[in-house]
């Protein structure tokens, strides 16, 4: 498929985007070689986003992707690549390292993104339980995260990112780092699917001239088990969704994804199966949706938020209600 066909979106910054990019964490149960393989065959047949993050442990292989790419005729300017700053790393003398390391790992030269995976600088041990609570977890202090912020601000002016950003923020806490930044975030990453449409945020972001990113774009069926709870929801399996992909003979994920590119969001879908990325690309590129579908996609929302991120509690008894700021102030230690 030419490139070119692939819809973009145009940033603050006036930089394009792509507007689909293939996600890259495996989860559990793909491997890291599976991941990078998948990259190779996603660049093959026209993606040219691809969004990383040094906790996903497999930004090396994936940047043997990339150095092969490179070297096999691509021109590092068609590639849109994104970072993020893990939990571990938000320590004022981390944010470099953390950046050079995966711009090591991933012979990337520069990154197009470098985002704040989540704002919290709690950590947590791979594959824990959701009841895992860090000794040391603390709840969103903005003084602390404008330092880091501070120092993502230096990686722009020092050339080795184009672009920095936020995941997993909310309008309280987004409004403080809009007050005090000195250079603003392009974009905010955040869970986003047609059970889950985040109508409030969603349009917040727009009218302050920053992009949603949205992952889990087709509701997360793969995340472990451990992530699960009894009251979750899958869009992939909702009648309305089911009906539309029926009649548009499509696979109902690949709805969700039209839905996505469509509503303005920019969806980063993760598969290892060559059939499933190809078929997402060609969704994007291929027949719109009606607006009927897309009103009736928009009267699905269960508000049904599937990573919820129970690990980066702070503090005993807590719900993980208490990281989303739901009464619309930041929640208090």
């Amino acid at each position: 498929m030419d490139p070119a066909s692939v819809p973009f979106r145009t940033l603050s910054s006036g930089a394009q985007m792509p507007a689909i990019g293939l996600g890259t964490f495996g989860s559990d149960h793909v491997s890291h070689d599976a991941v990078a393989r998948a990259v190779l065959y996603a660049a093959s047949v026209g993606y040219r986003h691809f969004d990383c993050a040094r906790v996903y442990g497999n930004e090396d292989k994936i940047g043997g992707s990339i150095k092969q790419l490179l070297q096999t005729g691509f021109h590092r300017k068609e590639l849109w690549i994104t970072s993020k700053l893990w939990n571990d790393m938000h320590g004022e003398a981390d944010v470099t390292a953390s950046c050079e390391k995966s711009l090591h790992d991933l012979h990337a030269g520069y990154l197009d993104l470098f985002l704040v995976h989540w704002p919290f600088p709690n950590h947590h041990p791979p594959g824990c339980d959701v009841s895992a609570r860090n000794p040391h977890a603390v709840p969103y202090i903005h003084e602390n995260y404008m330092r880091t912020w501070r120092k993502m601000e230096e990686l722009v002016d020092r050339g080795l990112v184009r672009h920095i950003g936020t995941s997993n923020m909310t309008i309280p806490k987004m409004e403080l780092l809009l007050r005090d930044a000195r250079i603003m975030p392009v974009a905010n990453e955040m869970e986003l699917h047609p059970h889950f449409q985040q109508t409030e945020f969603f349009h917040y972001l727009v009218g302050k001239g920053i992009q949603p990113i949205g992952y889990s774009p087709i509701g997360s069926p793969g995340r472990p088990d451990r992530d699960r709870t009894p009251d979750d929801t899958s869009p992939t399996e909702d009648p309305v969704i089911i009906e539309i992909a029926q009649r548009t003979g499509v696979h109902p994920a690949v709805v969700c994804i039209k839905w996505a590119v469509q509503r303005g969001q920019v969806p980063i879908p993760f598969s290892a199966n060559p059939r499933n990325i190809l078929a997402n690309l060609l969704g994007v590129v291929g027949d719109p949706l009606s607006a009927d579908d897309m009103s009736a996609i928009e009267n699905i929302d269960r508000n049904c938020r599937l990573i919820k991120g129970q690990v980066f509690l702070w503090r005993d008894n807590q719900s993980w209600e208490d990281l989303w700021d739901v009464n619309g102030v930041v929640t208090p230690a």
